[in-house]
C-alpha cells in the first residue's frame, strides 16, 4: 500500500508563492503517475497538475503558467510550486497518485488560502 502526506500550504497574500509537497511511502514502485487536485468551498473537486506516466505534465487553464508540477528523481515525492496566487486560487489541495493497475489515492490534503 500507499501513503501519501501532503505539506506546504498556509496563508499567503495574492501574489506570492507556495510550495505544495507530497510525499509517498509504501509500495511506491507501483505508483505511475502523480496529479494535484483541489477542492474550493461549495465547489467540486478539480484537477490542476498532472505528472502523467508517459513523463507529460498537463494544467489546468486556470493555472497554466503560474503553476509547476515536477517530482524527485526518487520518484516518491511530488511538488507543486505556485506563482503568482490569487484569491480563487483558495482550496484545499490534495496529492493524487495512480498506479500500475490505475487505482487512485488522495493524501489528507493541505490547506491553502490567498488572501487579496
Amino acid at each position: 500500500q500507499v501513503q501519501l502526506v501532503e505539506s506546504g500550504g498556509g496563508l499567503v497574500q495574492a501574489g506570492g508563492s507556495l510550495r505544495l509537497s507530497c510525499a509517498a511511502s509504501g509500495s511506491t514502485s507501483s505508483i505511475k503517475a502523480f496529479g494535484w487536485d483541489r477542492q474550493a468551498p461549495g465547489k467540486p473537486r478539480e484537477r490542476v497538475a498532472t505528472f502523467s506516466r508517459t513523463g507529460s505534465t498537463n494544467y489546468a487553464g486556470s493555472v497554466k503558467g503560474r503553476f509547476t508540477i515536477s517530482r524527485d528523481n526518487a520518484e516518491t515525492t511530488v511538488y507543486l510550486q505556485m506563482n503568482n496566487l490569487k484569491p480563487e486560487d483558495t482550496a484545499v489541495y490534495y496529492c493524487n497518485t495512480e498506479d500500475t493497475w490505475y487505482r487512485n489515492l488522495w493524501g489528507q490534503g493541505t490547506p491553502v488560502t490567498v488572501s487579496s
